[in-house]
C-alpha cells in the first residue's frame, strides 16, 4: 500500500510524467521520474514494476530483480511483474527459478473465468517455449519435451512450438508422435517450409523413405534454394548402394542424417 496521504503535486506529476515516459519508450524520463517518485513514495508496486523493466532493458539485471521483486511483496499476484522477473532470472541462467515464477503466474488468472488473458498467456507460453529450448541445448530432452507441451496448452496456436515439440519427440524416440504433430502444423500452415522438411526426417526415421524423399523434392519444388531439403536428398542418394535404384531402408542404412530444427 501507498504511504498514507495523498500525493503531493510533486509527487503526482513525477508519477504522470514517468508512466507516460514509461509508455512512449522514453526510458531516461521514465527512470528520472519514477526514480524520484520512489524517494517519498515506496509503495507502489507499479512504479516498482516499471523500474524492474527499465533497469533489465538497461542490462542492469541485479537492479531489475530487485525492484521487481519489491513489487511482488507489494502485490504477489502481480502476474506482469512475475513474467518480467521470470525473463530476469532466465537471462541470469536461473532456469529453475524462472519456471517457479512463470508458474505462479499462471497461477495468478483472473478469478472470473479461471483463465489469464490472451497477452498473458502468449507472454507464459514463450516463456515456457524458452526453457524447453535450454533444457533441449542441455540433453534434458524428456524435460524440453514437457516445457514444450505446457506451452502448447497456453498456445495450442503456436506452430513454431510445436514444431520444436515434434522435433523432441523424435530425439526421445516417438516419431509417429512427432509425425502427429507436424501434421497438424501442416494443416494450420499448408505453405511452411520448416515443416515440410521436419516431415521427412521423421518419414526417413520411420523407414518410409520413398515417402521421406517425396516430401523434400516437394520443399525443393518450392523453394530451390532450401538446402538442407536438398543436404537431405544427396545423402540419401550417396547411401544408395552402387547401380541400385532402391531407397535406403530405414536409419540403420544413414546414420548420418540428423533430425535437425530450423524453426
Amino acid at each position: 500500500m501507498p504511504e498514507a496521504g495523498p500525493l503531493s503535486a510533486s509527487e503526482r506529476r513525477h508519477y504522470h510524467l514517468g508512466v507516460r515516459s514509461f509508455e512512449r519508450g522514453d526510458d531516461a524520463a521514465a527512470l528520472e521520474h519514477l526514480s524520484e517518485l520512489l524517494r517519498t513514495r515506496e509503495g507502489f508496486a507499479d512504479v516498482h514494476y516499471m523500474l524492474g523493466v527499465l533497469h533489465e532493458r538497461r542490462d542492469d539485471i541485479p537492479a531489475a530483480a530487485s525492484s521487481l521483486t519489491r513489487a511482488l511483496r507489494l502485490n504477489p499476484g502481480y502476474a506482469e511483474a512475475m513474467l518480467a522477473l521470470a525473463t530476469v532470472y532466465e537471462r541470469q541462467g536461473d532456469f529453475d527459478r524462472s519456471r517457479e515464477v512463470t508458474e505462479r503466474a499462471r497461477a495468478a488468472a483472473p478469478a472470473g473465468d479461471g483463465r489469464l488473458d490472451a497477452t498473458t498467456r502468449g507472454k507464459l507460453a514463450n516463456l515456457q517455449a524458452t526453457l524447453g529450448d535450454a533444457y533441449r541445448e542441455a540433453g534434458e530432452l524428456r524435460e524440453a519435451m514437457e516445457a514444450y507441451r505446457k506451452a502448447l496448452d497456453r498456445c495450442p496456436t503456436f506452430h513454431d512450438i510445436r514444431l520444436r515439440l515434434a522435433v523432441v519427440l523424435c530425439e526421445v524416440g516417438l516419431p509417429h508422435q512427432a509425425l502427429a504433430q507436424l501434421e497438424r502444423v501442416r494443416r494450420a500452415n499448408p505453405g511452411w517450409l520448416d515443416a515440410g522438411v521436419q516431415i521427412g526426417l521423421v518419414l526417413y526415421t520411420l523407414g518410409r523413405s520413398e515417402e521421406a524423399v517425396r516430401e523434400w523434392q516437394g520443399v525443393l519444388a518450392r523453394d530451390p534454394e532450401r538446402r538442407d531439403a536438398a543436404m537431405y536428398l544427396r545423402m540419401l542418394d550417396a547411401d544408395r548402394p552402387a547401380g541400385s535404384d532402391s531407397q535406403p531402408g530405414g536409419p540403420a542404412a544413414s546414420p548420418g542424417v540428423p533430425i535437425r530444427s530450423d524453426s
